[in-house]
């Protein structure tokens, strides 16, 4: 086992040492009683006991008692920082009397009280509506409105508003919204106003018959929409208590946006259905048939990411026929928060009508997925705010009914009407919740056991858990309580039994067993770790609320549902011919015609999908070549398809260490040969291309490249009053105030390349003989690297990184491509109160900081067997050239939203994609001191015995200048071994020829110009 994976261990006394030498030096913030910020926190509670009625406080935590843990500080803290949720807020202003309001109010949009200096806003004229605001996006603009409140009273809000369209903005709209300076729920840090799509029409198909994947047209027009929680865990807008007076409401945002008005007005009551029905004009029946409604063509999505799916179930329509066909919609593309389709229909006849649908929920086991369904715009009644579809292993017919499978009525008059579902994940909102808590307690019972064992698992110890930590039991026991409670209400959400609720039984069962043996728990530290672990990892099950549509049904009452499944012959004939489909599939890489530039591409359908078309409607046409574009599944097909003499012309991507991989066995072209490489070289940073240099030769060409980035939560630090880092020696100076309020600076630890490259360390010598880890700069950067675990107590393993950031755990840490987009993707609670910033650096001799890091690629190469090795290159420029590498990032990112983003390496396509400004400057001058490792014959054994190294120093306890030592001779043992088996010395180790690695230690020049 990977010990650098396996192990978490905590040394209490090393973490109090950084702390005691932080302090010594004078550099440590101390934090007065109390905790962070408690006079700010104080005067917050005057200020809330002023106004009434107010939310309910938390219950205050008593004061540890002799003998308790330290955790209870832990949360003392925790419970000064931390927003209460809207739900406790709600619950406290209705515990305290509040009362719907009254009268409506009205702001209009176009005359705010005040707007942020600096920023572009202004009234104005916009697409047809005159005298409104017109708001042009800016870094952290905002703009305040002055509101008169007649009575106290509960609000919901209504924003009339257009968002700003072109320019590649492709965003909703997010604010941060303050009430007289303050949020007064943690949900109002992000209030979301959608634009709208809709696919363009009408599908095209490919050479092969398949569907294309149509682009996703903004349709967005004027709309008025009440404000939700973005995070979809309420069904009913968002209310705001207002007592009698003048009140400032602070929008804050950098979406561009024009806002007509800003409508308060008393919260909507739903009433339940038996009311609703009851209030339902006499009508006759009526005698219209019923109405089908393809799913797949909604007339408006709130999502770009809202994709149609191919399906080949016998009564889909249309059908498949062993064809991608775009017949159905949703599933995976529609289970996200808020995300709704609408669809238009048009009834013959006033009278009553029933809803169904055909529809496909298996996607996560025995779980129930919701949603929230409107007709005209409203929820009909109550049991519609929160409507469940149970799980099922295949296609169901679904009809709207109430529990007792009596269909719900719609009285609808003559003309035409809209339908909308929106995601929603509500009734799972209070088993999220319980998480978090529970997290946070099994999280005080790991860090006291930490605390209490020091780290080490010593089986020869005995402890007496009574006088060492008497308070264990009882909180393990509430543990397990809340576990059971847990599986309860998830239960009865989710109408049956599911792994879920399973999960938290079974663990409930784990933390009983511990109890039956109680000083043996400190033996169990890590099954306790792993029960926390394991129950977070369910909130992410919970939100996801995937479902499949094919078609929606809209029928009399007194009429009956066309069949919406296949018959069991129908099933049958289904089965088998798409058995025979399988035959004629296009994924057969073996299908490559001498006429055509063949292409594997190691990526997802959609990247497929998206480059063929994009080859078909520019490159054929410019060159005559034509291209066919396959999906490389695994790129060990490479080698296989090499001995069965079918290898491609072009293959991309594919990861940095598999070129030359090929190079040496004389399979990919060496691409300096070509006279115009030098031109294609210059487009790229210099440090990117070391991973593909072999024998004085490049073999591939950058197509993606990841960066290393410091990402910040921009509020914790500023409570805190920390200054973001500019060297590691600020980092040292940050940690003792970080860790003493149980936070904590990330450091994955499997990222040393920074650490040796910053000290102008190399892993190699120039000539590529062998590593250079014996040198002094080398051993100083593996030093820093350890002592970042040993001294400083970075933590030496975190589950998520990014779940740690959102909590606020760890507000500060170096991460990647993959944490930007996961943050702007799926996290808008915390937009506008995160940022990146450039690594911390070194300083060098000269004064500089340099901050060189690497950060992984994907690769395109050109196979030495094509015949067609000319037109491959001019394949090969095309493709990366700026033009075609924005357009096929833009498309993607139209297609399949923001997740999609294309961290291409062309710079000047980079700057053209649609990144916020301040991003792009931060990567971008982080990308100058990109700098990846060469690939050398045995270089695969560098990350592993430097892994094998940081064990060895960390977690044995190993001095760290043995413990490279013993790396460096490992390394250069099987790099002797692999340079004798590939001619570049003989068998008595004399040189025949060297490597002449390049020397990259200048940041690239090249991104200034591309710098705003």
């Amino acid at each position: 086992m990977n010990l650098l994976l396996s192990v978490n261990t905590h040394k209490p006394w090393k973490r109090l040492l950084s702390l005691l030498m932080a302090g010594l030096l004078g550099t440590a913030c101390l934090v007065p009683p109390g905790g962070l910020n408690s006079a700010s926190a104080a005067d917050d509670t005057k200020k809330d006991a002023a106004s009434a009625p107010a939310a309910q406080p938390q219950k205050a935590a008593s004061a540890p008692a002799p003998g308790s843990s330290p955790s209870s500080n832990r949360k003392l803290i925790q419970a000064a920082d931390t927003e209460p949720y809207y739900a406790d807020v709600l619950k406290g202003w209705l515990d305290k009397g509040a009362k719907p309001a009254e009268a409506p109010i009205t702001i209009a949009g176009a005359n705010p009280a005040a707007v942020s200096s600096g920023a572009d806003i202004r009234p104005g004229s916009y697409e047809g509506k005159d005298n409104v605001l017109v708001w042009n996006g800016s870094s952290n603009g905002y703009v305040e409105y002055k509101v008169d409140v007649p009575a106290d009273g509960l609000y919901e809000m209504q924003v009339s508003y257009r968002p700003v369209t072109g320019k590649g903005l492709r965003r909703p709209i997010v604010w941060n919204m303050m009430l007289d300076g303050k949020r007064p729920f943690r949900e109002s840090s992000s209030i979301t106003l959608y634009r709208q799509w809709r696919d363009a029409r009408p599908i095209k198909k490919d050479q092969d018959g398949d569907d294309i994947r149509p682009k996703s047209e903004e349709i967005t027009s004027w709309t008025v929409q009440p404000l939700f929680d973005s995070g979809g865990a309420y069904a009913e807008p968002l209310q705001w208590f207002l007592t009698k007076g003048t009140h400032t409401l602070r929008l804050e945002g950098y979406e561009p946006v024009a806002i007509e008005s800003i409508r308060l007005q008393a919260p909507q009551k739903l009433k339940p259905y038996s009311e609703v029905a009851g209030t339902y004009p006499a009508s006759k029946p009526v005698q219209a048939g019923s109405l089908t409604i393809q799913a797949e063509e909604p007339a408006i999505k709130s999502d770009s990411a809202i994709q149609m799916v191919s399906d080949s179930d016998q009564r889909t329509v249309p059908q498949a026929n062993g064809y991608i066909t775009f017949n159905t919609i949703g599933g995976k593309k529609w289970w996200n928060q808020n995300q709704a389709l609408t669809w238009n229909f048009e009834v013959p006849e006033s009278g009553k009508y029933k809803l169904g649908m055909r529809a496909l929920q298996n996607f996560i086991s025995q779980k129930a997925s919701y949603r929230t369904i409107r007709i005209d715009g409203k929820v009909p009644f109550q049991e519609l705010l929160t409507y469940r579809f149970g799980y099922d292993t295949a296609w169901a017919g679904i009809e709207v009914a109430d529990p007792s499978g009596k269909p719900y009525e719609f009285y609808l008059e003559k003309g035409k009407h809209s339908l909308t579902m929106t995601v929603t994940h509500a009734p799972y909102k209070p088993m999220i919740l319980g998480i978090e808590q529970l997290t946070d307690l099994l999280e005080t019972v790991v860090q006291d056991l930490k605390s209490l064992t020091g780290g080490v698992d010593d089986k020869n110890r005995t402890w007496k858990i009574q006088q060492d930590l008497p308070d264990l039991p009882k909180r393990l026991n509430d543990a397990a309580a809340v576990l059971m409670k847990l599986a309860e209400q998830t239960e009865k959400a989710n109408g049956r039994t599911d792994n879920i609720s399973q999960g938290f039984i079974s663990s409930a069962q784990d933390i009983q067993k511990l109890l039956s043996k109680v000083d043996d728990i400190p033996y169990h530290g890590d099954q306790i770790a792993s029960i926390q672990t394991k129950v977070s990892g369910f909130i992410e099950q919970l939100i996801q609320q995937p479902l499949q549509l094919d078609e929606i049904y809209v029928a009399p009452v007194e009429k009956k549902f066309p069949d919406m499944t296949a018959s069991f012959p129908a099933k049958v004939k289904g089965m088998i011919m798409n058995f025979f489909y399988t035959f004629r599939t296009k994924d057969s890489l073996g299908k490559m015609k001498d006429t055509e530039l063949n292409v594997w591409v190691h990526r997802g359908r959609d990247y497929v999908t998206q480059l063929q078309e994009l080859a078909d409607a520019q490159f054929t046409p410019e060159t005559g070549i034509k291209v066919k574009v396959n999906l490389l599944p695994n790129t060990q097909l490479l080698v296989l398809s090499n001995a069965a003499g079918i290898q491609p012309d072009v293959a991309l991507g594919l990861s940095q260490d598999l070129p030359v991989d090929y190079a040496i066995r004389n399979s990919v072209l060496d691409l300096s040969k070509f006279p115009d490489f030098k031109d294609i070289y210059n487009r790229y940073s210099p440090g990117s291309w070391l991973p593909f240099y072999y024998n004085k030769g490049y073999y591939a060409i950058p197509e993606t490249q990841s960066f290393q980035v410091l990402f910040y939560r921009k509020d914790i630090l500023s409570r805190m009053g920390l200054s973001l880092p500019d060297t590691w020696q600020d980092v040292y100076d940050m940690l003792p105030t970080l860790q003493q309020n149980y936070m904590n600076f990330y450091v994955n630890p499997k990222e040393y390349m920074m650490f040796f490259y910053q000290n102008q360390a190399d892993f190699f010598n120039k000539e590529g003989s062998k590593t250079m880890l014996d040198s002094p700069e080398s051993f100083k950067a593996f030093r820093q690297w350890t002592d970042m675990f040993n001294i400083y107590a970075l933590e030496r393993e975190v589950p998520s990184f990014y779940q740690h950031f959102r909590k606020g755990e760890m507000p500060i840490g170096i991460s990647d491509y993959n944490m930007y987009i996961q943050l702007s993707a799926a996290a808008p609670e915390l937009n506008g109160r995160w940022g990146i910033a450039p690594i911390p650096g070194t300083k060098q001799p000269d004064g500089t900081v340099a901050r060189w890091a690497g950060g992984g690629q994907s690769s395109g190469v050109i196979f030495k067997a094509s015949k067609k090795q000319q037109e491959a290159w001019q394949f090969l420029k095309w493709w990366n050239s700026a033009d075609v590498q924005e357009r096929y990032g833009s498309d993607l990112e139209a297609f399949n939203g923001i997740s999609f983003r294309w961290n291409t390496s062309n710079l000047e396509a980079f700057t053209k994609l649609p990144w916020k400004r301040e991003d792009a400057n931060v990567i971008l001058q982080q990308w100058a001191w990109y700098k990846d490792m060469p690939n050398l014959p045995g270089g695969y054994f560098v990350p592993r015995e430097i892994s094998n190294a940081w064990n060895r120093t960390v977690v044995d306890g190993m001095n760290y200048r043995n413990s490279l030592e013993l790396a460096q001779m490992e390394i250069n043992r099987e790099l002797r071994r692999k340079q004798q088996e590939f001619g570049f010395v003989d068998a008595d180790g004399n040189s025949i020829k060297t490597m002449d690695l390049p020397v990259v230690n200048k940041p690239w020049e090249g991104v200034k110009p591309y710098v705003k």
